[in-house]
């Protein structure tokens, strides 16, 4: 397990200093379009990504459970999730609802294959209403993908805002 740790520590500190993002056009529609060309982006993990945020968007529990390691670890907010099934369990429903009406911009999103791992990192604007309250803030999203079994799984999560 310290293997792993030691391992994920090192492909996101990898990460910060190749990082080679590409930009997006503003998104007019209430949907998460990650379909532009970055590098990587259009690699099997980096539409495990895509397929991902789209699932959490969309409120398809069990297809963005299906994305996620048994094992992942999440951190947002100053907490930590330590199981796909604490996640999908308890805050994924907050996200999903939070996310569902929010118009999502990517700023810059790219995806790098070291082998079997691999890595993805993004800046995104949300924009508009959420229970009544104006809505208008930039995320920052790393994760680390690990192939498993011939597919890739979502292994670490770090959402900030």
């Amino acid at each position: 397990m310290k293997r792993i740790i030691i391992h994920i520590f090192m492909v996101v500190f990898a990460a910060i200093f190749s990082f080679n993002a590409a930009y997006a056009q503003p998104n007019s529609e209430k949907s998460v379009d990650m379909h532009f060309e970055s590098e990587g982006l259009k690699t099997d993990a980096g539409k495990v990504v895509i397929e991902f945020h789209q699932a959490i968007q969309q409120g398809q529990k069990d297809k963005a459970r299906g994305f996620l390691d048994d094992n992942v670890i999440i951190y947002e907010g100053g907490r930590v999730e330590r199981s796909a099934d604490d996640y999908a369990n308890h805050h994924m429903y907050a996200d999903m609802e939070y996310l569902a009406d929010l118009d999502i911009e990517i700023l810059e999103h790219s995806v790098r294959v070291l082998g079997s791992t691999a890595y993805s990192m993004s800046r995104t604007r949300l924009t508009g209403q959420y229970k009544g309250k104006a809505v208008n803030s930039e995320g920052m999203e790393s994760m680390v993908l690990l192939k498993k079994e011939g597919g890739w799984k979502i292994s670490h999560i770090h959402w900030s805002h």
